[in-house]
C-alpha cells in the first residue's frame, strides 16, 4: 500500500540526516540530492529510447546498488556511475563520493555510502510507474529536503534556496499563470541557485515554457541542472558563471539575450558585484540608461541586469533588501530614473527572517515593461505582518500567499495593507519608496480616557470602534448600552458585566447571524462532500485542494466580520496535517480501507515488536464510533469506574500517608506491603482502625484490578471485532467514514472555532471597557476612605492611635 507523503519525506530526511555525521549540511545535500537524481533518472529513463537523459550501460541506480558493502564503493561510484552519467549528459561539478575528509575512511565510508544507497531503495521511491504521481511526490520530496538542508546550512550557506512560499507568490504576480504561453515563452533567472524559483514559475504556466538560468557557484549550478531534470524540465539551459561579469545568454551579435519573464533572488547587498565588471563602459549597456550602482552594493546592479534582460513587453520580479527603496546617492538617482520610466509596477514588503542566509526583511520589486510609458502610479503592498514562526525562521502561510496574490493582481486598496501610490506623491517624497511612508500598518493605540476614569461610563469613541459588529447587530448595541446622563460622548452599560456574554449570545440578531453562517458552511459542505466522494484512483490531489480551497474562499467572500483568508487557512492547516496524505492514498490505491500490522524494530537488538494494527485512511476510532458505539460506551463506563477506584485509593493514601498515618510504617504503599502489615497486626485490638483502613485499601486495589481486567478483555474483544469488520466495509461506507466523519467533521469544527473567536473578541472587548471604567476616581476615593475608617476603628479598639 502507498506510504503517506508526509511520512515518506520525514523518514527520508531523518535517514539522510542520521548518516550526515559531522559534515556540513550545505555539503551533504550534494550527496543526497545526487543520489535522488540517479534514482529518478534510472527509474525514468533507463532503457528508454530517445529519452532526454542518457543512462549509460552500467551507470544506473541498480548498478550502484551492486556496489553496496564493497571496499572500493566510493571510487567505483565516481568512476562507474557518476563520470559516465556526467559525460553522457553534460553534467559538471558532481560531488566526490570517495572524499575521505567528508565521508570518512575505510569501513566508515563503506557503511555510510551503503546505508545512503539503501535509503533510496525504498519501494515508495519508485518513479518508474505513474508519471504524474511520481513527479508530484518527487518534486515535493525534493522541496522538503532542500528546505531542511537550507535550514541546517547556517547563515552564509543557505542562499541556494528561495523559500517555496515566496517563489509561489512571485510566479503568480508576474502574470505567467494567465498568459497564453507556449514552448517559445522564455523564463530566465540570472542568479538561479538550485533552480527552485525557476521551477515555480514554470509550474504556474499553462503550458511548458523554456527555462534559462545562470549560477555563479559551480556545485550549485550542477544542482540546478539536476533539479531541472528531476522536475521533468530536461531541456532547461543552466550555465555556470558570474552573471554580472560574464553573462552567458547572448544573441548571435553578442548582445544580451532578452526574455519574456525574468525572476531572481540575488545575493543581498553584494559588495563584490563589480569584480570583473566595467560598469562605466559596460558592453551590454546595463547601466547606461539609469546610472551606475555604488561600488560596494550590488542590489541595483542585479535589478538593472534584469531590466536589460527583459523584452520590450517583458515582466519580472526580484527579491531585494528594503534598503533599495530608500538609500540615497547613486541608488537614489537610479531609483528616480526607474520611477520616471514607469518600469516599476509594484512593491511587496515581506516579513523579516523569511530567507535562509539572512534575517533582514526583504521586498519583491515587480517590473513590467508593458504599458510603462503610461504608468502613473506604483502599487504598494505591506505584507510584513502575515507569517507564522517555523523553527528559527518565519514562513508565509497559505492565507498570506493567497491574499498577497489576490490583492496585487486585482490592485485592491486595503487600509493598512495596500495602496496605489501616484507618482506625484512619490515625487513629493523625493522618490523615496520606503513602504511605511505610504502605508501605515501600525495598530491604533488603545487610549485611556481620563474623564471616564474620573467620572465613570464608557467613552463613545471606544464603543464606535466596534462599528463592524454594530453593522451586523444594529440593535445589540442598544441592548448593551444606553446614553450617559452626563454627556452624549459616553455610554453607560445596561447589563452587569458578567451578563455581557449571555446578552450577546442570546440576542436575536446574533442568533440570526450565526444561523446564516452555519447555513453558509453547510451549503459549501454539501457541495464539497459530493466533490470529494467522487474522487477516483489516479486523481491529482493538488488540483483537488486548489478547487475546494477556491470554492471556500468564494463562499466567504464579502461576509461581514469574517476574514475569508482566516477561514481558508483552517482548511489548509488540515490539508497538510492529514487530508493530503489521505488524498494521495486514494490517488494511489482507491477507496480501500486496508489494515496492516505496526512492526517496530529495536535499533540496538534488531528485535521486531508487534504494536498492533492500524488503518491510515480509516482510523479504527471512526469505525468504532459508527458501528460499535454500544461496546465503546460499555468500555467507557468501566473506565469511569476504574478512574473512580483509583481516586478512592489516592484519597486513602493521602488520608493515612502522614507521619502519624496508618501507612507511615510502610516503605512503599502497595498491595504486598499492605498485606504484610495486615498480617503483622492481625488480632491486635488496639489496631482496629488501622486494620479497617488497610483492608479497605486491599479491597479497593482488588476491585481496581478486576475493573482493569474487564477493560482489557473488552478492549481486546472490541479490537478483534473492529478488525474483522474492516473487510466488510463497502466503498460507499468507506467514503462516508472518510469524507463525512473524518474530513468534514474536522473542517467544520475548525471553521466554527473561527466564528467563536470573532464572537469572543466582541465579548472580551466590551468586558474590558466595562472593567476599565467601572470604578471612577470619586468611588475609589470613597472606598479607600471607608476602608481607612474600618482600620482606624480596629486600631482604636486595640488601644492604638493613628494620626
Amino acid at each position: 500500500m502507498a506510504i503517506k507523503k508526509s511520512e515518506l519525506y520525514s523518514s527520508l530526511w531523518q535517514s539522510c540526516d542520521e548518516l550526515r555525521g559531522g559534515m556540513d549540511a550545505s555539503q551533504y545535500k550534494d550527496y543526497v540530492l545526487v543520489m535522488l537524481f540517479i534514482k529518478y533518472v534510472s527509474d525514468k529513463y533507463a532503457g528508454v529510447p530517445f529519452a532526454p537523459i542518457t543512462i549509460p550501460a552500467g551507470a544506473s541506480f541498480k548498478d550502484m546498488v551492486a556496489l553496496k558493502g564493497t571496499s572500493n564503493i566510493g571510487d567505483d561510484i565516481n568512476k562507474k556511475i557518476i563520470e559516465k552519467l556526467a559525460d553522457a549528459n553534460k553534467l559538471s561539478d558532481m560531488p566526490d563520493f570517495n572524499d575521505a575528509t567528508k565521508l570518512g575512511d575505510g569501513k566508515e565510508k563503506v557503511e555510510r555510502l551503503t546505508n545512503l544507497i539503501a535509503i533510496f531503495e525504498k519501494k515508495e521511491l519508485d518513479f518508474s510507474s505513474n508519471r504524474a504521481e511520481g513527479d508530484d511526490i518527487l518534486g515535493d520530496a525534493y522541496e522538503y529536503l532542500m528546505r531542511h538542508f537550507a535550514t541546517e546550512s547556517g547563515k552564509s550557506k543557505g542562499q541556494f534556496y528561495t523559500p517555496a512560499e515566496v517563489s509561489k507568490v512571485m510566479a503568480q504576480i508576474i502574470g505567467i499563470h494567465k498568459a497564453n504561453t507556449s514552448a517559445a515563452t522564455t523564463v530566465y533567472d540570472p542568479t538561479c541557485g538550485s533552480g527552485s524559483l525557476l521551477l515555480k514559475i514554470s509550474d504556474a504556466a499553462k503550458t511548458e515554457v523554456t527555462l534559462y538560468g545562470q549560477e555563479k557557484d559551480a556545485a550549485t549550478s550542477g544542482l540546478a541542472r539536476m533539479n531541472m531534470i528531476l522536475h521533468d524540465n530536461p531541456t532547461a539551459e543552466i550555465k555556470q558563471g558570474n552573471t554580472l561579469a560574464n553573462p552567458l545568454f547572448l544573441n548571435e551579435q553578442g548582445s544580451l539575450k532578452t526574455f519574456d519573464y525574468v525572476v531572481a533572488n540575488p545575493p543581498f547587498s553584494d559588495k563584490r558585484w563589480g569584480t570583473g565588471v566595467d560598469a562605466l563602459h559596460d558592453i551590454h549597456a546595463r547601466f547606461q540608461e539609469y546610472g551606475v550602482p555604488p561600488a560596494k552594493n550590488g542590489d541595483y546592479a542585479y535589478l538593472l541586469h534584469i531590466i536589460r534582460s527583459l523584452k520590450s513587453n517583458g515582466k519580472g520580479a526580484c527579491i531585494l533588501p528594503h534598503g533599495v527603496l530608500f538609500r540615497g546617492n547613486a541608488e537614489a538617482v537610479i531609483r528616480e530614473a526607474l520611477i520616471r520610466k514607469g518600469i516599476i509596477k509594484g512593491i511587496i514588503g515581506l516579513p523579516a527572517n523569511l530567507f535562509y542566509g539572512t534575517g533582514i526583511p526583504a521586498c519583491i520589486i515587480v517590473i513590467d515593461k508593458e504599458g510603462a510609458n503610461n504608468r502613473k502610479a506604483i502599487f504598494m503592498l505591506d505584507a510584513s505582518k502575515g507569517f507564522i514562526k517555523d523553527g528559527n525562521k518565519n514562513r508565509l502561510r497559505d492565507m498570506d500567499m493567497h491574499q498577497i496574490v489576490d490583492v496585487f493582481n486585482k490592485q485592491t486598496e486595503i487600509d493598512k495593507f495596500s495602496r496605489i501610490v501616484p507618482f506625484d506623491e512619490i515625487e513629493k517624497n523625493e522618490f523615496n519608496l520606503n513602504i511605511p511612508r505610504y502605508i501605515d500598518n501600525s495598530e491604533p493605540e488603545d487610549l485611556q480616557h481620563i474623564d471616564a476614569h474620573l467620572l465613570g461610563d464608557i467613552p463613545k469613541a471606544d464603543v464606535d470602534t466596534l462599528k463592524a459588529y454594530w453593522n451586523v447587530y444594529p440593535n445589540l448595541k442598544a441592548s448593551l448600552f444606553t446614553a450617559s446622563s452626563r454627556s452624549p460622548q459616553f455610554y453607560a452599560l445596561t447589563v452587569n458585566k458578567d451578563a455581557i456574554k449571555t446578552t450577546i449570545y442570546q440576542h436575536p440578531e446574533f442568533v440570526r447571524f450565526m444561523g446564516q453562517m452555519n447555513a453558509l458552511f453547510e451549503q459549501w459542505q454539501t457541495s464539497t462532500t459530493t466533490t470529494l466522494k467522487d474522487l477516483q484512483q489516479g486523481h491529482h490531489p493538488k488540483q483537488t485542494i486548489h478547487a475546494i480551497g477556491e470554492s471556500l474562499l468564494a463562499a466567504y467572500t464579502g461576509k461581514a466580520l469574517l476574514n475569508k483568508y482566516d477561514v481558508y487557512q483552517h482548511l489548509m492547516n488540515y490539508w497538510f496535517a492529514a487530508m493530503q496524505d489521505d488524498c494521495y492514498l486514494i490517488a494511489s490505491d482507491g477507496w480501500k480501507a486496508g489494515t496492516y500490522r505496526v512492526l517496530v524494530e529495536n535499533k540496538t537488538t534488531k528485535k521486531v515488536s508487534d504494536k498492533g494494527w492500524t488503518c491510515d485512511l480509516v482510523p479504527k476510532e471512526l469505525v468504532i464510533n459508527r458501528y460499535f458505539a454500544v461496546k465503546k460506551a460499555a468500555i467507557e463506563k468501566l473506565e469511569a469506574e476504574s478512574e473512580n477506584l483509583s481516586s478512592q485509593i489516592t484519597e486513602l493514601e493521602e488520608e493515612h500517608g502522614g507521619e502519624d498515618g496508618y501507612f507511615a510504617e510502610l516503605d512503599k504503599v502497595n498491595k504486598a506491603n499492605v498485606a504484610a502489615r495486615l498480617k503483622e497486626i492481625k488480632g491486635d485490638i488496639e489496631a482496629k482502625e488501622e486494620i479497617t483502613a488497610l483492608k479497605k485499601y486491599l479491597d479497593l486495589t482488588e476491585y481496581l484490578a478486576t475493573a482493569n481486567k474487564k477493560i482489557k478483555e473488552a478492549q481486546v474483544k472490541l479490537d478483534a471485532a473492529v478488525l474483522a469488520h474492516y473487510p466488510t466495509l463497502s466503498i460507499k461506507q468507506i467514503k462516508s467514514l472518510v469524507v463525512d466523519d473524518k474530513w468534514m467533521a474536522t473542517i467544520a469544527k475548525d471553521i466554527h472555532t473561527e466564528m467563536d473567536r470573532i464572537s469572543q473578541r466582541l465579548t472580551h472587548r466590551i468586558k474590558e471597557l466595562a472593567e476599565r471604567y467601572e470604578t471612577p476616581l470619586p468611588l475609589q476615593t470613597k472606598t479607600v476612605a471607608d476602608l481607612e475608617d474600618v482600620v482606624q476603628a480596629h486600631l482604636t479598639k486595640m488601644g492604638f492611635a493613628w494620626n
